[in-house]
């Protein structure tokens, strides 16, 4: 775990530079940042966690509310502390995890939304330089489902004698690699 939080620089996912293609430089850029990676896995392990009906409500929410930040950072408009509130969504979220909060589903569904709103900003403001948005779109939208369905794999871990244990590591880890971000952007 230690490793990943002197990766913190990797943070910096929403460079902007390198886009140039469609689906392909979609589909890999939430991937290649442990920021987003993190984030993503973090929501599919809390959902797998609350359980029905959250574990799939809480990974739809994320990538609609997250098309419509990206509308936001398309259309230029400023959304201040994007960088922040990506950090602060591996923070919070691998906290709701690590300390097995049980909130009511509609504030689940916000804390996730509103960190959503975050990631896709951070990406609309990058879209227009993509060759192809719509396949760079449609490319990191299934690319962030599938970091979901991994989150909520390793939530299902909960099955097993020891998996609670490990499920609430994975959270502490994923909140702290969140304070790395953090540090690194302050």
């Amino acid at each position: 775990m230690g490793i990943l939080l002197v990766c913190a620089a990797c943070a910096e996912a929403h460079s902007g530079q390198g886009l140039s293609g469609g689906f392909v430089s979609g589909f890999l850029h939430p991937v290649s940042g442990l920021d987003h990676v993190v984030a993503m896995v973090a929501v599919g392990l809390w959902g797998a966690f609350l359980g029905s009906p959250a574990i799939w409500l809480l990974p739809v929410v994320f990538p609609l509310v997250m098309a419509f930040g990206g509308v936001l950072g398309v259309a230029g408009v400023p959304l201040p502390g994007v960088e922040i509130g990506i950090a602060l969504s591996a923070i919070v979220l691998g906290l709701m995890v690590a300390t097995a909060a049980r909130p009511p589903l509609p504030f689940a569904a916000i804390l996730v939304g509103s960190f959503a709103i975050f990631h896709g900003h951070a990406h609309g403001t990058e879209l227009p330089s993509a060759a192809n948005p719509l396949a760079y779109s449609a490319g990191f939208v299934i690319a962030t489902g599938l970091l979901h369905l991994s989150g909520i794999a390793f939530g299902l871990l909960d099955r097993f004698r020891r998996g609670k244990l490990v499920i609430r590591i994975l959270g502490g880890g994923i909140s702290l690699i969140g304070v790395g971000f953090l540090t690194h952007l302050l």
